[in-house]
C-alpha cells in the first residue's frame, strides 16, 4: 500500500499537469541524512511538486553541516541548508553564497517535570547539557538572556556539558543534568517524553528585543549557481513553499511521513513532531524585510564574538537573496 495513500489523488492531479521529465532541470541538494528537512523533500515529491514545476532533484546525503559547506564550495552540490550567521561569515570573507529562508524553528530549555527549575535565573549552580558546542548559537542566546535577567555570566555561574543531541537527551532523562538545551525535535522527544519547556530560544530572543523569530536556517547556495540557474533555482523554491503550505494546513500530508520521522509506532511522539514543525513554518519571503535576522546577528555577534561570527558585527549585506520573493 502507497504510505501517502491520503495525499496521492491530489499527487496524481499535480503529476497530470507535470513537465515531462526530459525536460525537468536537475538540481543537486545535499542534505544531512537525518535531517528534519527530508521531511519536506520526501512530501515535495510524494505531490508531485518536483514535476509540477519542472525540476529534478537529486539527493547528495552528507554526514553534518560541515560536510554540507564543504560540498557546496567546491561545486560538488547545487544547493544545501545552512545557518544565516555561516552565509554572513562567509561573505564577509568574499565568498558569494546566499540563501532564502527555510525553517524559524529553534530550540530551547527542557526541563523535568517536576524540577526545582522554574525560571532561567534559577539555572545558578545547575548542570545543563548543550547540543553542539560551545559556539552554539542557543547557548549564546541563553547567555544573553540569563545576564539581561541576572547582570550575571551564566557560564559562571552554572556547568555546561556539550554533547550530541540524543546524548543530551540521554543525561536529561537519567538525571545526569539538570537542564537540557537542545535542537527543537530532539526537544519534541524529550517533551512526548514528559518533560517540560522552560522557555523556547524564540521567547529568549523575543525578550531580548528581537520581537518576530528569525529566519536561521535557509537553502543556500552560490550566486554563480543563482545567476546561471535563476529559473530552477526559483522553480525549487516555488515547491518548498507550496510544500510548506500543504503542510502546515493538511493533516493528512504527514501520515506518511511517520516512519521517516522516526514515529511510526509512537502517535504522541508523531503528534509532538508535527506541531512542532508546523510552528517553524517559514510561509512567506520578503528580501527587503531582514530586520529580525540583523538584530538577531547583532546580539550573537555581542554575546558570541569572533567564535561564531568571526570580525562581523553586522549582517553581510546579500545574505538573504534579493532574485526572489514569495
Amino acid at each position: 500500500m502507497n504510505r501517502f495513500g491520503p495525499i496521492l489523488a491530489l499527487g496524481l492531479a499535480l503529476a497530470a499537469t507535470a513537465v515531462s521529465a526530459q525536460a525537468r532541470e536537475i538540481l543537486v541538494l545535499g542534505l544531512q541524512e537525518s535531517g528534519t528537512v527530508l521531511w519536506e523533500i520526501e512530501a515535495l515529491q510524494a505531490l508531485g511538486l518536483d514535476e509540477k514545476h519542472g525540476i529534478e532533484l537529486q539527493i547528495r546525503p552528507l554526514a553534518d553541516s560541515r560536510a554540507g559547506q564543504i560540498a557546496l564550495q567546491s561545486g560538488a552540490v547545487d544547493v544545501i541548508l545552512s545557518d544565516f550567521t555561516w552565509v554572513s561569515v562567509q561573505r564577509g570573507k568574499g565568498t558569494e553564497v546566499a540563501m532564502v529562508p527555510h525553517s524559524l524553528a529553534v530550540g530551547g530549555l527542557i526541563v523535568p517535570a517536576d524540577s526545582a527549575i522554574g525560571a532561567v535565573p534559577d539555572l545558578k549552580g545547575r548542570t545543563i547539557g548543550v547540543a553542539g558546542g560551545p559556539a552554539d548559537k542557543s547557548w549564546v542566546i541563553l547567555q544573553a538572556y540569563y545576564n539581561s535577567l541576572t547582570g550575571a555570566a551564566l557560564a559562571e555561574d552554572a556547568g555546561a556539558r556539550f554533547g550530541a543531541p540524543p546524548l543530551i537527551n540521554e543525561l536529561l532523562g537519567a538525571g545526569s543534568i539538570d537542564a537540557g538545551l537542545n535542537f527543537w525535535h530532539w526537544n519534541a522527544r524529550a517533551k512526548a517524553e514528559g518533560m517540560v519547556e522552560l522557555i523556547s530560544v524564540a521567547e529568549m530572543l523575543a525578550a531580548l528585543g528581537v520581537a518576530e523569530p528569525p529566519p536561521l536556517l535557509g537553502w543556500t547556495f552560490t550566486e554563480a549557481t543563482a545567476e546561471a540557474r535563476g529559473e530552477a533555482l526559483g522553480a525549487f523554491l516555488d515547491a518548498s513553499f507550496d510544500t510548506k503550505a500543504v503542510l502546515l494546513a493538511d493533516d493528512a500530508a504527514w501520515e506518511g511521513l511517520a516512519p521517516l520521522m522516526g514515529a511510526a509506532d509512537d502517535p504522541a511522539l508523531f503528534a509532538q513532531l508535527r506541531d512542532d514543525y508546523r510552528a517553524g513554518i517559514v510561509a512567506h519571503y520578503d528580501p527587503a524585510d531582514q530586520h529580525a535576522a540583523e538584530q538577531s546577528f547583532a546580539l550573537l555577534a555581542r554575546f558570541g564574538g569572533s567564535d561564531l561570527v568571526a570580525d562581523q558585527t553586522q549582517l553581510a549585506p546579500g545574505t538573504f537573496w534579493a532574485g526572489y520573493a514569495r
